[in-house]
C-alpha cells in the first residue's frame, strides 16, 4: 500500500466516521474504527495497535464516555418493570465445575477479549455471540456469571419468556430497546429461554407476531458490535429458528454431570462446613447421577436444613438420599456396603437408611474381611 494511496483511503474513512458519529450511532463508529485497524496494520501498525486497545478499553470504567451508563434501564412499555436483572459484580457462591471441552470454549471467549491485537493482526474479529445449550441446570447462567467475573464486565440477563408483552407488537420494541441499550455498555448480556421468541419460522402453531420477533432478533444479532460479549441459553435447541442457529460464531454444550464431575461438585458445596465431606462425597455422587447440579444442590441444602431443625445427624440425611428407589439396587448395595467398610454405620443402620437388607450387605463385607484377614496372615508367615 503506498502513501499516497493510504493517505486517500485514511481521508474517505474520517469523513464516513465523522458522519456517522455526528449521526450518534456508536456501535457503527466503533465498526468503522475496527475495520480501520485492520486495514492500515500492513503500513501504519503502531496506530492500528493503538485503535484496537482504545476498542478494547472504551468507554472505560473511568471515562466520561461511561455517562452513557448512566441512562435509566429499559422498561416493559406497559408494566413499566425493568426488563433487565443487572449484576454489576457478578459473584459466584462456589467455582463452576467445567468439563474440559466447556472450559476450553469458555477459556477461548476469554482468551479473545484479552488478546483483541493479536486477531487484528491475522484479519480476525473476537466471537460476537455464543449460543449456550444443555438442559436445565447445568450451569448455563452461572458460565454466563463466570464469564462477566473473568472479563470484569457486569452482567446483564434477560429473560425471554419475561419480555413478552401482552400485546405482542410491543414484544418487539422491548426487544430492541433492550439490545439497544447493552451494545453501547461494556457487558455481558445473555439472553435466557432464547426458545421462547426464537421458534423456527416454519411452525405453523405459532402465529405471525411471534415469527415477526424471530425477524427482529436476527437483525439485533446481526448489528451487534464485535467488541461486546453476547451469550443466549436454550434447554430447548430444537425449536430454534435455523437462522438463528447461524447467527452464533460458537454453540457450546452443557451436558448433565459425570460421576467425576459430581463428586467434585458436592465436595466444593459441603467442604466448609462438613468434615466427612471426604467419605460421603463419592456415596451421594451416586444417588445424584444423572441429575443436574441445580438438583443437586437443591437436595443437599434441603438435608442440611432438616438436620440443623431435627437436631440429628447430617449423614441420616444423606443415606437418606440413597434409599431412593430410582437409583439402581446395585449403586444402593455398593453404597451400603461402603458405609459400613468406611465405619460411617453399622450394618443393620445402613440397611435400614438405603433400603437394603442387612443379609444383602453381610454376603458382600464378610467375603471382603476374609481377604484382607488371609493377606494379612499371608504377610505375617512369609
Amino acid at each position: 500500500m503506498t502513501l499516497a494511496k493510504t493517505k486517500t483511503e485514511i481521508e474517505a474513512d474520517f469523513l464516513q466516521l465523522a458522519r456517522i458519529a455526528l449521526s450518534g450511532r456508536t456501535q457503527d463508529v466503533q465498526v468503522i474504527l475496527r475495520r480501520a485497524a485492520k486495514r492500515y496494520h500492513a503500513a501504519i501498525p503502531n496506530f492500528a495497535d493503538a485503535l484496537t486497545t482504545l476498542l478494547q478499553e472504551a468507554p472505560s470504567r473511568t471515562s466520561p464516555l461511561r455517562q452513557q451508563a448512566d441512562v435509566p434501564l429499559p422498561v416493559d412499555i406497559d408494566s413499566r418493570l425493568h426488563l433487565l436483572r443487572v449484576e454489576s459484580h457478578p459473584r459466584l457462591d462456589h467455582e463452576p465445575i467445567f468439563t474440559a471441552d466447556l472450559a476450553s470454549s469458555l477459556g477461548q471467549i476469554v482468551e479473545e477479549r484479552r488478546h483483541p491485537q493479536k486477531l487484528a493482526r491475522a484479519g480476525l474479529d473476537p466471537s460476537r455471540a455464543a449460543l449456550f445449550l444443555g438442559p436445565p441446570g447445568v450451569g448455563k447462567t452461572m458460565a454466563a456469571r463466570w464469564l462477566a467475573r473473568e472479563l470484569e464486565r457486569p452482567l446483564f440477563i434477560l429473560d425471554l419468556a419475561a419480555v413478552m408483552s401482552s400485546l405482542l407488537g410491543r414484544t418487539g420494541a422491548n426487544l430492541r430497546h433492550v439490545l439497544e441499550y447493552a451494545k453501547n455498555i461494556d457487558c455481558v448480556l445473555l439472553l435466557d429461554e432464547l426458545d421462547a421468541i426464537a421458534k423456527r419460522r416454519d411452525d405453523r402453531a405459532e402465529i405471525g407476531e411471534l415469527k415477526r420477533l424471530v425477524t427482529v432478533l436476527i437483525q439485533q444479532i446481526d448489528d451487534w458490535p464485535a467488541s461486546r460479549v453476547l451469550l443466549a441459553a436454550t434447554n430447548h435447541p430444537g425449536l430454534l429458528d435455523p437462522a438463528i442457529w447461524r447467527r452464533f460464531d460458537l454453540h457450546v454444550e452443557f451436558p448433565l454431570p459425570d460421576e467425576a464431575a459430581i463428586c467434585r461438585f458436592i465436595e466444593g458445596m459441603l467442604k466448609p462446613y462438613f468434615a466427612a465431606t471426604g467419605k460421603w462425597s463419592s456415596l451421594l455422587a451416586l444417588a445424584f447421577a444423572g441429575r443436574s447440579f441445580s438438583d443437586i444442590e437443591r437436595d443437599l441444602s434441603t438435608a442440611r436444613r432438616s438436620a440443623v431443625l431435627g437436631d440429628t445427624p447430617l449423614e441420616e440425611h444423606f443415606a437418606g438420599l440413597l434409599k431412593n428407589k430410582s437409583i439402581a439396587k446395585r449403586r444402593r448395595i455398593y453404597a451400603a456396603t461402603a458405609m459400613v467398610e468406611q465405619g460411617i454405620f453399622s450394618q443393620r443402620r445402613a440397611g435400614a437408611l438405603t433400603g437394603v437388607s442387612r443379609d444383602t450387605i453381610r454376603s458382600r463385607v464378610l467375603p471382603k474381611k476374609k481377604k484382607k484377614t488371609a493377606a494379612s496372615n499371608g504377610r505375617d508367615t512369609s
